[in-house]
């Protein structure tokens, strides 16, 4: 005769398995972006960030490896260009001289130099002078800065290239034109330049990997600050920055909008 089993092991059930843990999809704000999940994120904070600061902020972020571009609402704000339009001037003077319709000097390529690394003004006007304000405006079109128009009533010549507008989309297009259409030699020189500036233009998009054109002033109007450069290995991204902020604020706002805004994107 077998023997009852104790009354516990009757009632005992055997311990049913673990549900398999299933993963949270990570959720992506922009999933038709085409950027990555995390620079979704960043762009959505970098936007809120932008609409808390002075005036208006246009900002134009393109990954050109991925080939996504984002754009914020007020990135076809025309603004006034201040010294970032130098960059386009310094791109008109090596094609015209790699096309031989001038011949660069070596004072001319110091002045050229000065422009990009300390923005100076006075290697503007000199330059500007020298070779035609006229032509120069002829040609920015074709870098993509088609919004861009000279501003008359502001001083004795005209075009002048400190009393210009553009866009965020224009300086988008700008830095764009460099990287993928300036000859290698001549490209090597303006992105060498730009990761180099001097301490004046050490904000808005410069930092480490990144290189910078910037411009500052008050205009009518008030203080704009914009900076246009790229981040990245083999310059991956390209970021443009117009904060015009209408008198709400100045210089120390503005640098502190361009500089923060990068930061939240790429540091």
């Amino acid at each position: 005769m077998t023997a009852d089993p104790p009354a516990n092991a009757r009632t005992q059930q055997p311990t049913p398995a673990a549900a398999p843990r299933v993963a949270t999809p990570e959720v992506c704000p922009m999933p038709d972006s085409g950027f990555e999940c995390d620079l979704q994120k960043r762009i959505k904070a970098a936007q809120t960030y932008a609409e808390t600061r002075p005036g208006t902020v246009g900002i134009v972020l393109r990954d050109r490896k991925a080939g996504a571009t984002w754009r914020n609402g007020n990135a076809a704000d025309m603004t006034w260009t201040a010294s970032t339009i130098k960059l386009a001037m310094v791109v008109n003077l090596l094609e015209r001289h790699r096309a031989g319709k001038i011949k660069l000097t070596a004072d001319d390529r110091r002045l050229m130099t000065a422009m990009l690394h300390s923005s100076d003004d006075d290697a503007a006007d000199t330059l500007w002078k020298r070779y035609n304000g006229t032509t120069f405006n002829a040609a920015f079109g074709k870098y993509g800065m088609t919004e861009l128009t000279a501003q008359r009533g502001y001083s004795s010549s005209f075009p002048y290239w400190g009393f210009e507008k553009c866009t965020a989309n224009d300086l988008d297009h700008l830095i764009n034109y460099v990287l993928d259409e300036v000859p290698a030699e001549d490209r090597a020189y303006i992105v060498g330049q730009m990761r180099d500036v001097g301490p004046e233009q050490q904000w808005g998009v410069w930092g480490p990997d990144s290189g910078t054109k910037n411009g500052w002033s008050e205009e009518d109007g008030g203080w704009v600050m914009n900076s246009v450069g790229f981040v990245g290995p083999g310059e991956r991204y390209t970021v443009a920055i117009m904060n015009n902020l209408k008198g709400e604020g100045g210089y120390d706002e503005g640098r502190a909008t361009d500089t923060e805004i990068t930061r939240i994107l790429f540091r």
